[in-house]
């Protein structure tokens, strides 16, 4: 037994060292970056919204768009078949902005149901050679979100990442669960962005280049599988050399979070399965970084109840937690999270075992996507 101990000591060494690569090293290069300073570009922009029976969320936040403080742009609504009164309200603003332009798409019996169908239509009806992209249900921070993320656009950078958040709800526990794993996403794909190995970004706030969503023939690899949009589209075009990051907080957009665990696991659900079709490369990173932060918590559990070494294995469980508070810290001061960081350990737990039962589920049933 004392072998089998000696041999789990070393082997949660190992976990903790990949923990403080992942933390220290990788993280860090979003964590500990310098604040942005943006330069205001004014090329023109198409911004693009698909929505789906989102009645409501349209009327408060479209104005919003149409509103921004920008000089250049146009505004392509898309009507995805909605069944409520999302098409009405659209050519009620329709009427009311002249940069407004609706793309109506009816029932499609080989693309039923599929976002990117519609999205393919909106780009295609889109005049500017830049777009960005954002969802029905989120708003801009600031009057200058335009101009913002198109600031990061150059000659070379065609693809802007930026950061989409959400609402904080008081007293709500699940709402600063949601807030940390999105806060945990960002870190991830800002910082493997800034290393050169852009993975995957949000539709709630998105930008590129038009040739960029051909050069790809768009959504045609992934066509068959209802999500992906967002994060398959940019693990396919993004590169080194054409990616950029937004983290001025005026970049940030924002929608409501879910109010019910359910809804929740099946949002996870949905964004998990995509990760299946990731590069080779992204998926083992990931995997790597899930599988030690699990192992952190299952392996010296084992050791500590058998007493083995316990100062050893209680300074590497301190050591690895100042590392990744001070790392997450910075990220989430960037990304107007802090309140999150005081529940730190909580949620990360709860996150990693939450993720462990979404896995599972996923490989006995496939989730629900698009509305």
């Amino acid at each position: 037994m004392a072998q089998f101990l000696l041999i789990l000591l070393y082997f949660f060494i190992g976990i903790v060292v990949v923990q403080i690569i992942y933390y220290l090293f990788i993280f860090g290069k979003f964590s500990f970056a310098k604040p942005q300073e943006s330069t205001f570009k004014h090329i023109p922009i198409s911004v693009i919204v698909c929505a789906k029976n989102e009645e409501e969320n349209v009327k408060k936040y479209i104005p919003l768009l149409a509103e921004q403080n920008y000089s250049n742009f146009e505004i392509i609504l898309i009507d995805d078949a909605s069944s409520d009164e999302t098409l009405e309200v659209f050519e009620k603003f329709e009427k009311q902005y002249p940069n407004l332009k609706l793309v109506k798409v009816a029932n499609n019996e080989a693309f039923w149901g599929n976002k990117k169908f519609a999205l393919t239509l909106g780009i295609k009806a889109a005049t500017k050679e830049y777009l960005l992209f954002t969802d029905a249900d989120c708003y801009p921070n600031s009057t200058n979100w335009i101009a913002e993320m198109s600031s990061h656009f150059t000659l070379h950078k065609t693809i802007v990442l930026g950061y989409g958040g959400y609402e904080k709800i008081k007293n709500s526990f699940l709402n600063k669960l949601i807030r940390f794993e999105t806060l945990l996403t960002a870190t991830q794909y800002f910082s493997w962005a800034k290393l050169g190995k852009p993975y995957m970004g949000v539709g709630r706030n998105l930008g590129y280049k038009k040739d960029e969503f051909f050069n790809v023939n768009g959504f045609i690899n992934h066509i068959k599988l209802r999500s992906g949009d967002d994060d398959l589209f940019i693990n396919e075009a993004a590169t080194k050399q054409n990616t950029a990051i937004a983290y001025n907080p005026e970049s940030f957009t924002y929608s409501d979070a879910k109010t019910s665990y359910k809804s929740w696991i099946m949002q996870k659900r949905r964004h998990v399965s995509t990760a299946n079709h990731y590069k080779s490369f992204d998926k083992i990173q990931l995997v790597l970084f899930y599988i030690s932060q699990l192992l952190f918590f299952i392996v010296p559990t084992v050791l500590l109840s058998f007493q083995f070494q316990w100062i050893i294995v209680i300074s590497l469980i301190v050591l690895r937690y100042i590392i990744s508070w001070i790392s997450l810290g910075y990220s989430a001061g960037k990304l107007n999270e802090k309140d999150v960081m005081y529940w730190f350990p909580i949620l990360e737990i709860i996150l990693i075992f939450t993720q462990l039962n979404v896995f599972i589920r996923n490989i006995f049933s496939k989730p629900i996507t698009w509305k």
